[in-house]
């Protein structure tokens, strides 16, 4: 792919679905939601696949309290195979105060200031790779809905619309429900309910859906 050419397809706030012919350990029966994707590559985290550990642990581990109770049993995910031993924290985006985003203050509501390495994504969400929005969950306060991965996934330029071409991946515009409020075992069939399909349907026996 020429890096002049416009990109011809930006799945930004989808959700890649593994089809079945895709047995890669880290990949099989993945949903990953897609935070980024430009001619230069795309990056998104595994949504599905937790870790052993628990956000308490995670965060005795950065010696931090975890102020949420609301969190504490929450695992931290796997978002992929590229720098597994850094965190990547997706969360809901909300609208801040513009006095309060100069001043680092909380505002009125509770709502947190703006975080520091934060990605927006078009959809609502953002991606923060900083410190401080951990230092927010530990003080009780923080984004609403979070979920914590170590690690996430990466395709090259190019990459990912090849593994498109071959039918590993379906698509679909992302629901945050499915990403926050689905549980961790329903969230593959629950994404590919999106597309008005069941796993059965897409079953190597059942052929090419």
């Amino acid at each position: 792919m020429n890096s002049d050419e416009p990109l011809s397809m930006n799945l930004t706030h989808h959700f890649l679905i593994a089809m079945p012919s895709l047995m890669d350990e880290m990949f099989s029966r993945s949903v990953v939601y897609m935070c980024e994707h430009s001619e230069r590559g795309a990056l998104g985290l595994v949504i599905n696949k937790p870790s052993p550990m628990s956000m308490t642990s995670l965060f005795e581990k950065v010696d931090l309290p975890l102020g949420r109770l609301d969190l504490s049993l929450s695992p931290v995910f796997i978002g992929g195979p590229v720098h597994s031993e850094r965190g990547f924290v997706l969360h809901e985006a909300f609208e801040l105060d513009p006095k309060l985003q100069s001043t680092g203050d909380t505002d009125p509501q509770g709502h947190d200031p703006i975080y520091a390495s934060t990605l927006s994504i078009p959809g609502g969400l953002e991606m923060t790779t900083s410190r401080d929005v951990l230092q927010a969950l530990s003080t009780g306060a923080g984004p609403k809905r979070v979920l914590i991965s170590l690690g996430y996934s990466a395709w090259a330029q190019g990459q990912l619309e090849s593994e498109l071409a071959e039918n590993a991946w379906l698509t679909v515009d992302a629901d945050p429900a499915v990403i926050f409020d689905t549980p961790i075992g329903e969230r593959y069939d629950k994404a590919l309910s999106l597309l008005g399909l069941e796993s059965w349907m897409i079953s190597p026996s059942a052929g090419r859906a």
